[in-house]
């Protein structure tokens, strides 16, 4: 029997901030999915469907700046077509409908503790959390969302020299998938020697906004090099990692749209979220 996508929508509240903010839950489920419009994408999902199986692994994807979860609803639908709970939080502030936090560096406090919010809001969903294993949690971010991912994870950013950004560590999460990461706060020789955990880096080729030096960050101030994956893109851009967009938003003046000359986005997703969840099966917590 084939497995299809579910759907949930969550609302999570930010007491830190006296805030809500939505989380996109996609899951397994054996409904059969129907299309379903959210804002210019159409989605094969199944709405509120049951949840197929468990105990499944959550994965949370954390969007770029100013960005929206649904520009990466390709490797979530794989995800969860594949066992994984996907939730795909929608930062305050940071998000394409509002920017107002973008760039500062309460957005650096902010985004960490999104994270960790979502995976308590899933957790303790009547409907989904019986179904997750709570304490094996990975995280993929791209752009903006990898910064996030290595903060969660025990990174120590800094805002500017004796600057330091206050952010807790999830110990919940166990492994990494690091897209394009904005890596530029972790400067510091010893930011990032609490991230411990299974890293999949994943740099785009001809990347103009996060170059080839943020990713070898990562390579340079892990503690243990053997635990991260290293994957060039050749030919790829900062926004090749987005879903292809619908014929009509693929304009010239839409920079997410865009990819170096030559590259197939619809061939690159083709493959791409199977690299990933290959990894994610490999630093998989085992079951007991």
């Amino acid at each position: 029997m084939n497995r299809f996508v579910g759907s949930r929508s969550l609302v999570v509240r930010d007491e830190t901030k006296d805030l809500s903010f939505p989380v996109l839950l996609m899951y397994p489920t054996r409904v059969p999915a129907q299309v379903v419009a959210m804002g210019p994408y159409s989605l094969e999902i199944a709405p509120n469907a049951p949840v197929d199986g468990g105990p499944l692994r959550l994965v949370v994807l954390s969007h770029g700046s100013g960005s929206s979860p649904l520009v990466y609803r390709t490797i979530a639908s794989h995800l969860a077509r594949s066992g994984y709970v996907v939730a795909m939080p929608e930062h305050p502030g940071d998000n394409r409908n509002d920017r107002s936090l973008s760039e500062t560096v309460e957005n650096l406090r902010d985004r960490p503790r999104h994270v960790r919010l979502t995976v308590d809001a899933a957790c303790s969903d009547a409907e989904i959390g019986p179904h997750l294993r709570g304490d094996d949690i990975a995280v993929i971010g791209h752009s903006m969302g990898g910064y996030t991912a290595l903060a969660v994870a025990g990174g120590k950013p800094w805002a500017g020299p004796g600057q330091r950004v206050e952010v807790t560590k999830d110990p919940r999460v166990k492994a990494l998938v690091l897209m394009a990461p904005a890596t530029g706060w972790f400067g510091l020789n010893d930011s990032l020697q609490d991230v411990t955990v299974p890293i999949l880096l994943i740099v785009a080729e001809h990347d103009r906004m996060t170059p080839r030096w943020q990713g070898q960050l990562v390579l340079d101030l892990i503690p243990d090099r053997a635990q991260v994956t290293l994957k060039i893109v050749e030919n790829a851009g900062h926004f090749s990692f987005l879903s292809p967009f619908p014929p009509q938003m693929r304009t010239p003046g839409f920079l997410p749209a865009s990819d170096p000359a030559g590259f197939d986005r619809e061939a690159f997703h083709r493959e791409f979220p199977q690299d990933v969840r290959e990894f994610l099966d490999r630093t998989s917590t085992p079951r007991g």
